[in-house]
């Protein structure tokens, strides 16, 4: 456990498409035993981020939609990308309010995590929202068919038991927020 893990050398980096959401690269690397691994892939996403969002009632503010790459529709945390500049908070309000119609409350960060630290760049930052209301009408994007769903900590816990939450970052926060709540 003493050893030192050293870092990696970049020897050359390649972009191979390049879009707001999404950025792929081809890194050659060198290992700190001077290895060289030519086609190391890398996925640049923008900062992401969730929200558990409580009313003042206890229920949760969750949302069902369908997820093509896994063709299901799951129900998930409500959740989206950063823009350019903008401060995470209010990333996680605006998706918020764009998604389910709530706001308000009393906000605080939570987590952040590494969506998978071995090939993509982004962190995942969780909110929590405690005592939102709904103060007006979702906001979708065109690619967005969101059904906003009320959970009671009852039935959220059974469907992170289920495995019907299937995104770990949303599954991870919930199940370290619930842990936190029940100490």
């Amino acid at each position: 456990m003493n050893e030192e893990i050293k870092k990696w050398k970049t020897l050359k980096s390649e972009y191979l498409f390049q879009r707001p959401w999404l950025t792929a690269r081809r890194d050659a690397v060198e290992l700190p035993d001077g290895r060289v691994h030519d086609e190391f892939y890398i996925l640049e996403y923008p900062e992401w981020v969730n929200v558990i969002a409580v009313t003042d009632d206890g229920l949760y503010v969750m949302v069902r939609q369908y997820r093509h790459g896994t063709q299901e529709v799951l129900t998930e945390l409500c959740a989206g990308c950063a823009e350019p500049g903008e401060d995470m908070e209010s990333a996680a309000r605006r998706e918020l309010l764009e998604e389910t119609g709530f706001g308000g409350g009393r906000w605080r960060a939570f987590d952040v995590l590494a969506p998978n630290a071995s090939a993509m760049t982004n962190l995942s930052h969780t909110f929590i929202a405690e005592g939102v209301t709904r103060i007006g009408d979702q906001h979708l994007d065109p690619t967005e068919d969101i059904a906003v769903v009320l959970l009671s900590e009852q039935e959220l816990l059974e469907l992170l038991s289920s495995g019907e939450i299937k995104q770990t970052t949303m599954a991870a926060p919930l199940w370290h927020y619930f842990y936190e709540l029940k100490r």
